[in-house]
Order: C-alpha cells, then structure tokens, then sequence
C-alpha cells in the first residue's frame, strides 16, 4: 500500500506512523513560514492547541500518586479566592473527567470560533492561567457538578492552577520537570508567541476576503495554559506515548485508570484523554483543534500502531487520521 496516495493534495504539516519500534511512514509537508518559503521538517515544533490537556492529567495523578493530592478535593478547599456562583465542591476528578458543570471560558456548545474571545479581551494579555480567571469567574454554574459530561476548558484551566497552588512552580515548568524531561521530549514546551523559539512552526488560518492567508497571532492565547497550548514534535509525541504505557510516568495502576472510562453519557473518556471503545477494551487518542491548528494522537493497542498528524493551517486530521488507521491494520506493507 502507497499511504501517499491517502494524503490529499495540499496537506500542511506532519504525518507519523509507527508500529512497535517500527517506523512505517514519517514525511513533513507545506511550509513553517509560508512568507519566507520555509519548508516544515520532522524536527518542526507545531502547536498542538487543547493535546496539552494531556499533560496536565498526567502531572495530576503524579501529585495523586505522591499524597499531595487526592481526587476528592474540592476546589473550595484547594483554594482561598471567593469562587462567587461556581460550586466550591467541585472536585479535581470532576475537572478530570469534564463533569464539574464549571462555567467554561470558551464553551464549544454555543461558540464555534475560538477568536472570537479576544474582541473586547485582548489575546495579548493571556499569559498565565489566572489572566483567564476574568473570562469565566463571574458566570454562574453550567449545570450541577457530577450530573453530566461537558467537554470544558476551563476545568483544565483550574487544574494546571491547583498544579502551581502544590508544587509552587508554574504549571509549564512543572510539566517539564516532571514529564518532559523525564521523557526526554526536549522539543516540548509552552512558548509565548511572541517569543517563539527556533523551530516552531506558524500556524496560518485562510483570510476569504483577501484570499491569502494571515498568522493566527491574534487568534489564540499568547501563552497556552492548562486549556492547551503546548508546542512538540512528532518524535517529542511518540516519546510520551512510549513513557506514559510503559509505566515510567505513572505506575500501572494509575495508568489503568487514566485509560479508563469515566464517562457514563454516550462519551469515552479518561482522565484528560479521550478513548475509542474496542470491544471490551478502548483505544486512547488525544487531540486539539485552534484557528491555524489541528493535531491528533492516537495508540491502537491490539495492532501496537502510532498515529500522529498536526496541520500547521488547520487541515482536517481527523478525517485523514481515520483512512489512515483503516488502511495500517490491512496486511499490505507501507511503502514511503
């Protein structure tokens, strides 16, 4: 099988695919800096948008694990600021599993544009977690906590805060402490797009009006958060998958139950990871999507197959991810 002739014409980004240790496909495409002509490459680091949830589940459960924290804590009590209409009582595996009914700061039901946020908000000024604090800490409860499954930024948001209310390190920093330098993911991190470091890709959104196209600078968090935001390689991705199911993040037991489900509505859901149900088991995969961004990772663990696409320019990932996890468990062998 030539996977070539599944990527349609014109896909921007990058495309990996392993099974085990095998690599059966990895190719860049389109360019990082489309003015300068500057073409995307394996090592390019690419903004993943609400993937970094995954991050943050994971530095989580590592503070579970240490007894700094416990699933049962309420918000109300991991905090001292006035929490105004939000229930005190959520707890943190309520925020995990997007079942707190916290009022969200961008929530997917009723909005559909991600920039629409920074009309009367500046982008510019979202450089921390608690900068997004205006956005949502007025707002009254989006339903009772712990009745239903609503996917939330927010929740995430509070749980890269608690992050920093334990470890008294910002939430990005603990992160790289405790996952992405123990993984070795030395392209990973949150960077400030206006300091971008070497290597990263700009993400394009398509301007109709003047049929070009224009950064996405203003269209996203200057800084991501614990909503998302985190930039990474394909290669930085496939080294957290390789260390989060082999047990060197998190014990088995917690791992288990991270993969879990822990959503009874009709969604498939862990702790900060989405699943596929498989039969008697689910396959994980997690995944962003941002003006200019679009990522998907996904592990299918009967067949040991890797899939990671991102799309500098928004392309469609999930379609494309889709004819290609059909297309590796078939016998034929890939031919690059």
């Amino acid at each position: 099988m030539n996977i070539e002739r599944i990527i349609p014409t014109g896909f921007r980004g990058c495309i990996s695919i392993y099974k085990k240790e095998e690599r059966l496909f990895q190719r860049a495409y389109g360019y990082a800096d489309l003015s300068n002509k500057v073409l995307n490459d394996i090592e390019t680091r690419f903004a993943t948008a609400s993937a970094g949830k995954i991050f943050v589940a994971v530095g989580i459960l590592q503070l579970v694990e240490k007894g700094k924290l416990h699933l049962e804590n309420k918000i109300g009590t991991l905090f001292d600021f006035d929490w105004e209409q939000i229930d005190p009582g959520i707890t943190v595996e309520q925020l995990l599993t997007h079942t707190s009914g916290i009022p969200d700061y961008f929530d997917e039901s009723v909005m559909t544009e991600y920039e629409d946020l920074w009309y009367d908000f500046p982008n510019y000024r979202i450089r921390s977690n608690k900068d997004l604090l205006p956005l949502f800490i007025h707002k009254p409860m989006m339903y009772p906590k712990g009745t239903k499954f609503q996917y939330n930024n927010t929740g995430f948001v509070v749980l890269a805060m608690i992050l920093e209310q334990i470890t008294g390190m910002e939430f990005d920093q603990y992160l790289e402490k405790s996952i992405f330098v123990p993984c070795n993911m030395t392209h990973t991190g949150y960077y400030e797009l206006d300091r971008l470091p070497a290597k990263c890709a700009f993400n394009y959104i398509f301007d109709r009006e003047r049929n070009d196209y224009r950064t996405n600078i203003y269209s996203v968090d200057v800084k991501g958060t614990g909503a998302g935001g985190a930039f990474t390689t394909i290669g930085d991705i496939r080294l957290f998958w390789e260390n989060l199911l082999s047990y060197k993040l998190l014990s088995p037991a917690m791992t288990e139950t991270m993969l879990s489900n822990h959503s009874s509505e009709g969604h498939c859901y862990g702790y900060g990871v989405w699943l596929t149900e498989t039969g008697n088991d689910y396959n994980p995969h997690f995944e962003g999507c941002d003006p200019g961004v679009s990522f998907i990772s996904s592990f299918d663990k009967e067949n040991q197959i890797l899939v990671t696409l991102v799309s500098n320019y928004g392309d469609n990932v999930w379609q494309l991810h889709g004819d290609i996890a059909a297309s590796v468990k078939g016998s034929d062998p890939i031919e690059s």
